[in-house]
């Protein structure tokens, strides 16, 4: 999902979007998050859902709990400030229930500010809803599961379950009510004092995993971590953060994948960027750190406390489907505005041992490449070609393929461009950690150009619709490599940088990002020039690609 403002009559012209959860039922993927118009925690809040066959084609969002009105004259304990004309903002730690029967139900809770520096995570909200999500795609009716301590069912809009007469949305209720592990991630909305949970404590956004001897493992922010023997009703040890794990103030998701190890996904530095997987055989020792998305889009809406970067990552909890693809499947946001979603191919592939010799006649063979394909960027396979195109003026289309590290290589492909008076297209061979030694780009004037140090060095020209081959053939060594263009003489160039070995190869239609950094204020309270805007779309098409050592 793109946020757009422009789009006044849609829900996606709110800018501050968060949040996200995933379900899998019904043969679909089914994706829930808040939205306010412009920041964090200012209201009006709702709710909304999208939903997807496959994973990477979305319907338009539609919302499932809509703004709800604080009843005028209220005042929290301890607070002067008084609700009048006010609406509530939502808050929530988890998204979807599968209950016992089959049924699907979406969650989502009503929180209160009132004033400056206001918390609607103090205990002192309305409270949590909940709504059945049917297969031919409408929706049950809203009900409270569950009220904070200021409400019911006489001072609220929605009916209470139990007063539903729907036995199994009772039911499910009740499911859901008596399983710890749900409760706990309800902590810090709900009542300080609710005897449901387990553990009230200030630890946030949890979740949690089976170890193969019943256990669960929760996994809190911050990386905090404890083990429970009994489903989540008591913990071994006060959450404590795991070693290794570099984690700040953003949520971890934890999962057992269909090949019997375990996977986390989170933010691994002090920043909600980038969003990295780690991956364990036995749930307790991880063993590595790989790269999911390393992309910060620009920031087209500020707003308050919107933080770049993918951040909030959720999976499918234990419940609520697991995809017949058998791969792991995250959601998340990008700098609190558009919503994303990856797939994890399992086992999860850390290194290439065979050289490359692909083309696209099978849509399949796109699992093997690592694509950054947002709404105006898409990155697919269509007519036996993988296709990049590209319409937003702030971000890009990318492929990536990875391939044996070596330090000597040839690398042959061909490019159809769909137009030579706008868009660009860039070429990188980079080392096994992405840093780039050398480029190609096919600019916005037909000029085929190579980065030689601070400057471009023109070797060609192209056309509309005119397929190029290319072959380079590199020697980290020595950092010389040639280029040759359709069969001609090749063309002696230097690296623009030293790298000891090369392992993959990216097509990306704009220029590398290097905003934000460590350095970058933390809160942008301005909207970029033209956020609204989309671009003519310019189009490339890869026909094929081998690699192959020297």
């Amino acid at each position: 999902m793109r946020a757009n403002r422009a789009d006044i009559n849609s829900t996606t012209s709110w800018t501050y979007n968060h949040a996200p959860m995933l379900a899998y039922w019904n043969n679909s993927f089914y994706l829930e998050y808040l939205s306010n118009p412009i920041g964090e925690h200012i209201a009006p809040g709702q709710t909304l859902l999208q939903s997807s066959k496959d994973g990477y084609n979305w319907s338009e969002p539609v919302v499932i709990f809509p703004p709800y009105k604080v009843p005028d004259g209220f005042v929290k304990p301890g607070k002067t400030d008084t609700a009048k004309n006010n609406y509530a903002v939502m808050h929530q730690r988890f998204g979807f229930y599968t209950s016992k029967a089959g049924k699907l139900y979406a969650l989502a809770y009503y929180g209160i500010v009132l004033g400056q520096k206001d918390d609607p995570n103090d205990g002192n909200g309305i409270g949590r809803v909940i709504r059945e999500i049917k297969s031919d795609g409408t929706f049950g009716s809203i009900h409270f599961l569950r009220y904070n301590h200021a409400f019911n069912e006489s001072n609220t809009e929605y009916p209470f379950y139990k007063s539903s007469g729907e036995k199994e949305l009772i039911v499910a209720c009740e499911e859901i009510l008596n399983t710890p592990l749900l409760m706990m991630q309800t902590v810090e909305e709900a009542d300080r004092n609710d005897p449901l949970i387990p553990l009230q404590k200030d630890f946030k956004a949890f979740n949690y995993y089976r170890l193969n001897d019943g256990r669960v493992v929760g996994l809190w922010k911050y990386a905090l971590t404890s083990i429970s023997k009994d489903n989540g009703r008591t913990w071994q040890y006060n959450p404590t953060r795991a070693p290794g794990f570099v984690n700040a103030n953003a949520k971890i998701w934890g999962q057992r994948t269909s090949d019997k190890k375990y996977a986390t996904v989170y933010n691994p530095s002090e920043f909600r960027w980038p969003l990295a997987v780690s991956v364990s055989d036995d749930g307790l020792k991880y063993k590595n750190l790989l790269l999911i998305n390393g992309e910060i889009s620009s920031m087209r809406y500020g707003g308050a406390y919107k933080s770049y970067g993918p951040q909030y990552v959720r999976g499918i909890q234990e419940m609520d489907g697991k995809p017949p693809d058998g791969n792991m499947w995250v959601t998340y946001s990008m700098n609190k505005a558009d919503m994303w979603v990856s797939k994890i191919p399992v086992p999860v592939k850390e290194r290439e041992v065979r050289h490359i010799n692909e083309n696209f006649g099978n849509a399949s063979v796109l699992n093997n490449w690592n694509i950054y394909s947002p709404i105006w960027c898409r990155t697919e396979v269509a007519d036996n070609k993988l296709v990049l195109n590209d319409s937003d003026p702030f971000d890009y289309a990318k492929a990536e393929r990875v391939f044996p590290i070596v330090k000597r290589v040839a690398i042959e492909f061909s490019i159809t461009p769909k137009q030579s008076k706008n868009g660009i297209l860039e070429i990188e061979l980079t080392d096994a950690k992405g840093i780039p030694c050398l480029r190609i780009i096919l600019d916005s004037t037909g000029s085929i150009l190579t980065k030689q140090g601070y400057r471009n060095k023109s070797i060609g020209k192209y056309n509309t619709d005119e397929t190029i081959n290319f072959k380079i053939e590199l020697n980290t060594v020595t950092r010389f490599y040639t280029v040759s263009i359709n069969g001609g003489k090749p063309n002696n160039n230097l690296c623009f940088a030293p790298v000891v070995s090369v392992g993959r190869i990216l097509f990306r239609t704009g220029s590398t990002r290097r905003f934000p950094n460590a350095d970058t204020p933390t809160d942008q309270d301005y909207d970029l020039p033209g956020a609204d805007r989309r671009e003519k779309g310019a189009v490339f098409q890869i026909h094929y690609l081998k690699t192959k050592a020297l």
